[in-house]
């Protein structure tokens, strides 16, 4: 994204040099033309000077004016200070296979920051059938569709609600002991959800994938394709004896 706060100062700048550019220009026509006319009157002359002087000061004008009204107006917010190495990861993810990478890498990270936690199961289940349902996700068509955005509101709520299990469990040592048995049941009721939540997200990838093995069994017997590599084969087969027949030398005669 562009940043709009420098966009807006440097069109502020580029008014208020337009309008100086034209002032000094109109001052200098209206001087020139004040000056020359009572020497030899007016002329066609003259009027040119007078018509492009007043030209000047009307530009000049326009252009102090829309300088007066952009200048009254709120500077856009500046933008946060860029991350290092933000512009490579932006870089790499207009890419497929760098996407993918970027992607992985995330999931390894907040796998690592789950490490020892009750949460680091379930979380490793959430990311193998998240990884597979991305592969079928191209296949699922029709109904397919919006199971899979489904999954994807599904997956962001169970990843939220992961990190919070999470959080609760690390303030638990740190809690007071009158307010731990509290805390210890309400981290137990979430810890429940997102176990829940876990399985039936892997239920619906389950789903997910015999859909697609369904959808791409043919209705009776073999798939018509295979039927036509067949025959394409045996064509070749009989196309490569007839030349090897082609090319063996008759009885009788010297090869």
């Amino acid at each position: 994204m562009a940043d709009e706060r420098a966009r807006y100062f440097r069109r502020l700048r580029k008014l208020r040099g337009s309008a100086r550019r034209w002032s000094v220009l109109g001052g200098g026509l209206a001087a020139a033309a004040t000056v020359l006319t009572p020497y030899a009157g007016i002329g066609l002359a003259d009027a040119a000077w007078a018509a492009a002087a007043g030209a000047s000061i009307a530009l000049a004008g326009w252009r102090w004016s829309d300088h007066k009204v952009l200048a009254a107006q709120p500077a856009p917010p500046a933008l946060p200070p860029a991350v290092p190495g933000q512009k490579l990861v932006a870089f790499a993810e207009r890419f497929p296979a760098g996407r993918t990478a970027i992607e992985e890498m995330r999931r390894q990270k907040a796998r690592f920051a789950l490490r020892g936690s009750a949460v680091a199961r379930p979380w490793e289940r959430l990311d193998r059938a998240a990884a597979t349902l991305a592969g079928l996700s191209g296949r699922l068509t029709g109904p397919g569709e919006v199971a899979v955005l489904e999954a994807a509101v599904a997956e962001q709520w169970l990843r939220d609600l992961g990190q919070r299990v999470a959080s609760v469990e690390r303030a638990l040592p740190v809690a007071p002991p009158d307010q731990r048995p509290a805390l210890g049941e309400a981290h137990t009721v979430l810890m429940g959800q997102f176990d829940e939540g876990v399985s039936a997200y892997e239920r619906l990838v389950t789903a997910a994938a015999s859909y697609v093995a369904e959808d791409g069994r043919p209705v009776t017997g073999d798939h018509p394709t295979l039927g036509r590599l067949t025959d394409a084969t045996d064509l070749l087969r009989g196309v490569a004896e007839g030349l090897s027949e082609l090319r063996r030398p008759a009885p009788g005669q010297v090869a």
